[in-house]
């Protein structure tokens, strides 16, 4: 989805943004060098495979972290894919490209978010379910172990 999404871009956004809906929703070309939101931009050559690198080795810790799960733990498994899926879209365009093709663009009256794409939005929402579970992991362990003892008492 990724992919296919950046290849419309290029070829519809290029030269021409698009409102979808007025003050909340644009979709504009832009070219991202640097790393999340437009940072660290000015790192030419070597910034480029850097980052190629950085990302590489995130996805191996995330493929990793993967296959280390339990199957039956489907929140795990889905923040996971998500997050591979995101590194390896933009991992795609910046060992390709040298950079990130990002387009979308959200507003809420003067706040403007920063431009961003498909992979952006998977990688945000796989680890948001990975923080979410992270952070509750313990309470559910709690809850399991109270129910063993309920069961074995």
């Amino acid at each position: 989805m990724d992919q296919a999404s950046k290849a419309w871009a290029v070829r519809r956004l290029r030269f021409e943004d698009h409102t979808v809906i007025k003050g909340i929703l644009d979709f504009a070309y832009a070219e991202n060098p640097g790393i999340a939101f437009g940072r660290l931009q000015e790192g030419g050559a070597f910034g480029r495979w850097f980052f190629v690198v950085l990302a590489g080795c995130a996805a191996v810790a995330v493929l990793f972290y993967f296959f280390r799960t339990p199957r039956n733990d489907d929140r795990l498994l889905g923040a996971c894919a998500l997050l591979l899926a995101g590194i390896v879209g933009n991992l795609t365009d910046r060992a390709r490209l040298g950079f990130v093709i990002d387009f979308i663009q959200l507003h809420a009256g003067q706040y403007h978010w920063p431009t961003f794409n498909v992979a952006d939005a998977s990688i945000s929402i796989g680890a948001l379910l990975l923080a979410y579970d992270l952070i509750f992991a313990q309470k559910r362990e709690r809850r399991e172990q109270l129910a063993k003892q309920r069961v074995t008492s």
